[in-house]
Order: C-alpha cells, then structure tokens, then sequence
C-alpha cells in the first residue's frame, strides 16, 4: 500500500456544495424509470456486494441502474468510492479516500466472469493523491480481467490525470478496447460544474489517446441542462472530432440533490433528436442522446454498433 498523507494534504477538494437556486424544475413524465425490483437487478448487486466493490451505478444514483442490472451489466468504480474533487453535479462522496486496496483488480476480475459479459466498463474516482493518479490500478485490472475472460472486450471511463506524467500511455499500452474520457459540458460552465478540471486539457486527453493508438475507439460524454446554449453544444461537439473521437453521448442533467447544481432545462426527445443528427452530420461514428443517455448506458450493444460502424468507413 502506497502512504499517500502528505499529496492528500495537497490535493484533497475543500470545495462545498452551495446551490442558492430555490426554484427547482418539475421533471417531464417522459423521464420516469421504474424502480429497481426485478431478480436479475437483486442477482447483480448480491455479486457485487460480496465482492466487496463499487458502481458508478450506486454512487452516482445513475436512473438506468433497474435496466443495466436486470441484465447483468453494471460500471465497476475501482480506487475506492471517496473522491479528491467535487463537481456541481456528482453524487460521488469527496473528501481523503482510503489507500489503494491491491486485490481489487483480482476480486474485479472474478465478479466479472461470474456475470459471463461479452464488455465491461471501468471506472474510477479522481485520485488527485496518487503519484499516477491511479492509472497502474487500471493496467492491474485490464490485465485481470484479460486472465480470467478472455474474450471480453474492456472500456475504461477514465478520470482526467492531469499532472499525471505517464499515466495515459500506461493506460493506452494495457490495451482497453474503449477509452472513454467524460467532456460533461461546455466551456463556459467548466468553473462551476466541473472544479478543477479543464476544458482544454480533457480535449487533449483524448487527442493523445489517439496519439498514442488509433486503434483504441475513444468516447466521451456531456450532460445538457445545465444553463448551455445550442451554439455551445456545437461548439464542443466540434472540439470533439477535432480531437478524432469515434463516439459521443448526450443525456440530460438530473440534480442529485438540493445542494447540488439546479436543472436550468428539460430538453425535449425532439431536441435530443436534433443534437444527435448535428453530431453525425459532423463525422461521429456513433452517437446515442436521449434523456437517459449515461455514459455506460447500453455499452455493450454499443460497442458492436461502433466496430460495424468503422468496418463500414474503411470498407468506403
């Protein structure tokens, strides 16, 4: 284990949830999700709880966790379930988290092959405290998973390492099929909605990813509702594929909490409609938008979707 004490005094977020916002939107009917009660959801969360690991799905309070986990298929969170910042509009605890536990990758890998999955997704919070921001975490768990499931294909959905020399090669060389890297919003939002993160140094991430392997798909995903402007929308989606990202998701902002930021705006299934045909219209191999959209939403079927989607590009 790794004795972190003294980057933690450095890089632990002291930073507040303070929404002032007393007005709060009436959620559309067309955002209702049923609650999460069938036998394949009570199977999954049985595994994962006797693995001893963290979901994305849990500690984000994602809407899609009945769906996903009926099916089996739920966003494994490794490096604990404490994180070093804290945005406007996740749910995830922040604070100093806890060492590295060094048989997580092991107990990852073997939860994962007792769900029989053809894709996985890996996720972390950020670890601002670690020397590599946790980057060897995620080659020890694509390298356990590899053991044990040899034909599963492996996305990670990777915080932003920023001041991290080397991680994102480390990560690259390990081979993960998918390299999903969130933008969350626009620019002018950044401040607010994702504290000390960059617009600019995200957008790089996932330059370099290509950089270093134009194999690898490379994804990221935005949330709207937050006070953006269709203009700004655009204006990202092209930051984007200036950046050669194969795949982009768009879903809709919901406050967590009171504390949290507020929903500014409910956008319509005609307006999520109108922003995906924007995004393929500017070269996206694929693009899912809809009010539920997530990040991890339906990764498995959308993986095949973006091989075919690239077989067919090259076959032009």
């Amino acid at each position: 284990m790794l004795n972190n004490r003294k980057l933690k005094r450095n890089y632990i977020s002291r930073s507040h949830l303070t929404n002032s916002s007393t007005t709060k939107l009436k959620k559309p009917n067309w955002i209702r999700v049923k609650a999460p009660i069938s036998t394949g959801y009570l199977s999954t969360k049985e595994l994962i709880t006797k693995a001893n690991l963290n979901t994305v799905c849990e500690s984000a309070s994602c809407p899609n966790i009945g769906e996903c986990w009926d099916k089996g298929h739920a966003t494994v969170m490794i490096l604990g379930d404490v994180c070093t910042r804290k945005c406007g509009f996740c749910n995830i605890k922040s604070g100093a988290p806890s060492d590295i536990d060094i048989l997580e990758p092991y107990r990852l890998a073997k939860a994962i092959s007792q769900l029989n999955l053809r894709h996985v997704v890996i996720t972390s919070v950020d670890r601002d405290d670690l020397k590599d921001g946790g980057a060897n975490q995620f080659v020890k768990s694509i390298y356990e998973i590899k053991k044990l499931s040899r034909n599963i294909t492996i996305e990670v959905l990777t915080p932003d390492f920023q001041r991290k020399e080397g991680a994102l090669a480390q990560i690259v060389n390990a081979k993960p099929d998918v390299f999903n890297h969130n933008l969350e919003t626009i620019s002018r939002l950044y401040k607010n909605v994702r504290r000390g993160a960059s617009y600019n140094h995200s957008l790089n991430l996932l330059k370099k990813v290509k950089k270093l392997s134009s194999t690898i798909f490379t994804k990221s995903g935005i949330m709207v509702g937050l006070g953006e402007k269709i203009e700004e929308i655009e204006t990202l989606l092209k930051d984007l594929r200036k950046a050669d990202v194969d795949f982009v998701t768009i879903g809709q902002y919901m406050q967590p909490s009171k504390d949290h930021l507020p929903v500014i705006k409910y956008y319509t299934i005609e307006e999520f409609k109108k922003i995906e045909n924007i995004a393929y219209n500017m070269g996206f191999l694929l693009v899912s938008s809809s009010p539920l959209t997530r990040s991890s939403y339906h990764a498995d079927d959308d993986f095949h979707k973006l091989k075919i989607a690239r077989d067919a590009l090259l076959n032009v």
